[in-house]
């Protein structure tokens, strides 16, 4: 157990934080919400029937689609774009560990089968970590639409006024307004690392370049 916690720690703290916060979040959301509809005279919420409401999938789903759309955005980016100073870039000369042609490294039974399998699968999963954060950043913009239409449907209900569909909440100005209201603070986030491990330091940490580093030093180079 201790060997598992050790190997996984990194993982795992951050998950119990996830459960943490969304547990946190659901109860003063539900609270919120019964609070509102209160005010407009209306019967409050049970837990379940507000886990089932659109109000409470659309205050999920809209903020992780910015995350996923951060994180996918920030691995293609890293690519091709740099940052001297930077332990969140690449190195600015010579080849990075991270550019090297699967097809000309040797195979080993460790080696990750589609590596070993090579041709179109190789191809996908050479992309696949940023494949994985599109493919979860569709779904989850997907799902914001579709929640977040019948949150506002239930908004408009209180008011005598028409809902709408997901499509045609994706053409309103409040579905907008929630995405990018997120996505900005997600890449003023980003920025925000990408600058900061230039000039400041955490020791021990895998996101911080070593402490005596000069603020020059870029990557693992």
């Amino acid at each position: 157990m201790a060997k598992l916690l050790k190997n996984n720690g990194l993982l795992l703290v951050n998950l119990a934080l996830f459960l943490v916060f969304l547990v946190g979040m659901t109860i003063t959301g539900w609270h919120t919400n019964n609070d509102e509809l209160i005010n407009h005279g209306q019967a409050a919420l049970s837990l379940p029937a507000y886990l089932g409401s659109g109000s409470y999938g659309e205050a999920i789903f809209e903020n992780w689609e910015s995350e996923f759309l951060q994180m996918g955005m920030y691995v293609v980016l890293t690519v091709f774009l740099f940052q001297k100073g930077s332990s969140e870039s690449k190195p600015l000369s010579g080849d990075a560990p991270q550019d090297a042609d699967p097809r000309t490294q040797p195979k080993h039974p460790s080696t990750p089968w589609p590596v070993r399998r090579g041709g179109w699968v190789l191809v996908l999963y050479e992309n696949s970590l940023s494949i994985m954060f599109f493919i979860l950043f569709a779904a989850s913009i997907t799902l914001h639409a579709v929640t977040g239409a019948a949150a506002y449907s239930e908004e408009q209900a209180l008011h005598g006024l028409p809902g709408a569909t997901p499509l045609e909440y994706v053409g309103t100005s409040q579905f907008w307004f929630e995405s990018l209201q997120n996505w900005q603070s997600e890449f003023l986030a980003v920025a925000a690392i990408v600058i900061g491990s230039v000039y400041f330091r955490q020791q021990g940490s895998q996101e911080s370049k070593p402490v005596a580093a000069p603020h020059s030093k870029t990557g693992a180079e």
